[in-house]
């Protein structure tokens, strides 16, 4: 699944447009690299976005076209 979309099922951006800048202007990385919003995600993988007052780091769990927005926060676990 590509990046840009998993922020946006998953919820952790509102919008995929948003999602898109975002990897575009090099605010999200996955396993330490910065990445382009066509990357293929994988179940494992630590990603990063990075926003203007912080930034939030997880592990993706599994992937889903579509999830209904009670089960979103089940497709990844937040690191500290």
């Amino acid at each position: 699944m590509r990046i840009d979309k998993f922020l946006k099922v998953s919820r952790i951006l509102k919008r995929r447009s948003v999602a898109n800048e975002a990897c575009g202007g090099g605010r999200v990385s996955v396993n330490g690299k910065e990445v382009k919003p066509s990357y293929s995600l994988k179940v494992g993988d630590e990603v990063e976005v990075r926003f203007g007052s912080g930034a939030v780091k997880f592990r993706v769990k599994e992937l889903k076209e579509t999830v209904r927005k009670e089960d979103a926060d089940k497709m990844y676990e937040v690191i500290v």
